[in-house]
């Protein structure tokens, strides 16, 4: 490389003499020559782009944070924010271990000064993944949330609605069981959990909670603060009538799809314009025993015909003012999140990991978060 950077420089310097020839008719003299050359020499040389990257991040912010949690105390040479950068250095290039880390770093080991990382042993990283505590990434994860939601808090979605729009949704991903033991899943199987959700807004995560593959998508579902005048749009798994009727009382909205087991009953029908794919528009309540109990009033059902899969979809949904068409496209733009997941699952380390104890997973992911998020 450095022989290829040599022959470049050398070729653009004898271009610019070629082109004081070819234009004054005269070869330049030795003093041209000489002062191209220390100019040259006294020009400050670009910084690398990974040390640009790191320089986007919040400093004082980490450094508020780390300060509470006390995560550099009793640390001499490698600090967390020497971690930080050691992971997403890893992260952007998608290491497969801690040895291909620490060869990587060692390539480089004359510019890791002016990048921004610090070298240290393999040994060194896992411990300090092992024992340094993830909460400080997760704060400092989800304040970098905030500061991106309010970036994008002008777009415009995709139809015509003003309101926040959320769309939420869990993933799993598998893990070893013999190696992760604390990972429950499956009587032979481990996995873990990442229950997210985004802001239609620029796709921005706007919550994320880290759980064992066997807790159910809705009992993370109380961990997120409800926003008056939010919609949240939902899958069927979180379909449960405790929790929507919190989001109710919250002057909130949701919008889900309604499960056939659910009974119901019909109190008035709405027009509907069937050449968008609107089948039906009608109030119902709920007469089942338990779910008239946890949600006594009214809700709205909606039938839509999606002829590009064949099929037909019945939303539920709390929400009177928007047009059913625009229910159905809200419900259509959960698919966002799903998109998350692929493109983290792809290009960033999500599917392995660099330690096997739960504070290594949780800050390795919280890590992702912050790349993801720059």
């Amino acid at each position: 490389m450095k022989a290829a950077g040599a022959m470049l420089i050398e070729c653009d310097r004898r271009d610019k003499f070629s082109f004081i020839e070819n234009y004054t008719g005269q070869h330049p003299s030795h003093y041209e020559i000489n002062e191209f050359y220390y100019q040259e020499k006294d020009m400050p040389s670009p910084s690398y782009v990974f040390g640009q990257f790191l320089d986007l991040l919040p400093r004082y912010e980490f450094q508020h944070i780390l300060n509470k949690y006390q995560g550099d105390y009793r640390t001499k040479e490698f600090k967390c924010w020497n971690q930080l950068a050691c992971m997403i250095f890893a992260h952007i290039r998608q290491e497969d271990s801690l040895r291909d880390i620490d060869i990587a770093l060692n390539a480089h080991g004359k510019k890791l000064y002016h990048i921004g990382i610090k070298q240290c042993p393999r040994s060194t990283l896992a411990d300090a993944n092992e024992r340094r505590d993830y909460r400080i990434y997760e704060e400092f994860a989800k304040s970098l949330m905030l500061r991106a939601r309010r970036s994008y808090a002008n777009t415009q979605l995709s139809m015509d609605v003003d309101n926040a729009v959320y769309a939420l949704d869990a993933s799993t991903i598998d893990l070893t069981l013999s190696l992760f033991p604390w990972a429950k899943f499956r009587a032979t199987k481990g996995a873990i959990k990442l229950h997210t959700m985004i802001d239609l807004r620029g796709n921005i995560p706007a919550f994320l909670y880290i759980t064992d593959g066997k807790v159910h998508d809705v009992k993370a579902a109380p961990q997120i603060r409800i926003e008056p005048q939010g919609i949240y749009v939902v899958d069927r798994g979180y379909v449960d009538f405790a929790w929507l009727w919190a989001i109710e009382q919250t002057d909130a909205f949701f919008v889900t799809r309604l499960k056939t087991s659910i009974k119901w009953t019909r109190v008035i029908s709405r027009p509907v314009d069937k050449s968008r794919g609107v089948r039906s528009d009608q109030d119902i309540l709920l007469f089942g025993q338990q779910t008239k109990e946890k949600n006594p009033k009214r809700l709205r059902r909606i039938t839509f015909r999606d002829e590009d899969q064949n099929r037909t979809l019945v939303f539920l949904t709390n929400n009177f003012t928007l047009s059913s068409a625009t229910i159905a496209a809200l419900y259509k733009a959960r698919w966002q999140i799903e998109l998350f997941f692929k493109w983290i699952k792809q290009n960033l380390m999500v599917k392995s990991f660099y330690g096997t104890s739960a504070n290594a997973v949780k800050t390795q992911i919280w890590i992702t978060m912050i790349v993801y998020l720059f």
